[in-house]
């Protein structure tokens, strides 16, 4: 099953998307946010998967589903939890501004509490005040949960998965060294992050789900050039469920929570960094772990970070080379103090 929120009100408007991303219809009778279909899962889960059948059996009024007309599937959620699943970028990136990585990164899951009161819609502009700040992109998955107890157990986490989305976590490099040299994380190196415009179940997934992580490339491009391939379940030192009962170990989950992987990164086929994809590598899902294998081979990164008027596509296709969750595609502008 495949949902969206398109724009309208605060918290879009829920529609159930065909399979192919052609047509959507109506779910409002059912439930009209997918917020308030997270609290009620239980109860209208099988109303929205009958009429998910209905919509493909083209047995229901649809309309066009154009992903320009989608917000955010949660416009706001009560929680955004981001992991660091991928530990080689972890290691890259903190290589490159001088930090040392603890042995426990490799056993204890990194997570930081983001801002999830404003979640920008897939094709809605990435607004800076200032290219300086070194504004960056990150491709990573996420889950959507429903209610998670403290304490949760793996097979408890697991369970608690409802969907699955696609996430560029926006960043600002720049100022990232000086905020975390507080020793109180991230706030203002992180702004408003992008979800897919279509949220899908698990079970959409097909064997590329493994109920804790996705076998597939996810495909990122910069100015319409490849720029990462990187497969989604390889070097995922922690699956979501780990994650989700990290966050949960010590206050429960609502439903909506939002936890994510981390940009997601692969190694080279030896070991090593990854290369770009111009090279017959993988690529990278940021710029920050390119610039960090420029410096180790250069001595110094060459590629700039996001400058206005670049864009950014994230996007995953399924082994057919049909797209899944919709793209991501958004234009860095300045921001002019638009209210």
């Amino acid at each position: 099953m495949k949902l969206s929120s398109l724009n309208q009100g605060r918290d879009g408007r829920l529609v159930i998307v065909s399979k192919d991303l052609t047509r959507a219809t109506d779910a409002f009778f059912i439930v009209p946010t997918l917020q308030q279909a997270l609290d009620n899962w239980e109860k209208v889960e099988p109303q929205l998967r009958d009429l998910a059948v209905q919509l493909e059996h083209g047995s229901i009024p649809a309309f066009r589903f154009h992903e320009h007309d989608c917000a955010s599937p949660l416009p706001r959620a009560y929680q955004w939890a981001d992991g660091s699943a991928y530990v080689n970028h972890v290691e890259l990136v903190r290589k490159a501004r001088g930090a040392e990585m603890p042995a426990s990164f490799w056993t204890d899951p990194l997570m930081y509490q983001g801002g999830s009161d404003s979640f920008l819609g897939p094709r809605d502009e990435i607004l800076a005040i200032d290219e300086a700040h070194g504004i960056d992109f990150e491709a990573e998955i996420a889950v959507i949960t429903g209610d998670v107890p403290m304490g949760a157990t793996r097979e408890q986490a697991a369970a608690a998965i409802r969907l699955v989305v696609l996430v560029n976590d926006v960043s600002l490099r720049n100022l990232i060294p000086a905020e975390l040299a507080k020793g109180f994380g991230f706030f203002q190196s992180k702004p408003s992050s992008t979800l897919s415009p279509v949220a899908v179940t698990p079970d959409e997934l097909g064997e590329a789900w493994d109920g804790g992580k996705l076998h597939l490339p996810l495909l990122t491009s910069l100015n319409g050039k490849p720029f990462g391939k990187a497969n989604a379940g390889v070097d995922m030192t922690f699956d979501f469920p780990t994650l989700i009962a990290h966050a949960a170990k010590t206050r429960p989950l609502g439903a909506g929570a939002i936890i994510g992987s981390g940009t997601v990164s692969n190694k080279d086929q030896g070991g090593g960094p990854g290369k770009p994809v111009s090279d017959g590598g993988f690529g990278y899902s940021c710029l920050a772990e390119l610039r960090t294998v420029e410096t180790i081979l250069y001595g110094e990164a060459k590629t700039p970070f996001l400058r206005f008027g670049d864009t950014v596509r994230i996007e995953m296709k399924d082994k057919q080379g049909h797209s899944i969750f919709g793209a991501i595609e958004q234009e860095v502008k300045a921001y002019r103090g638009e209210v």
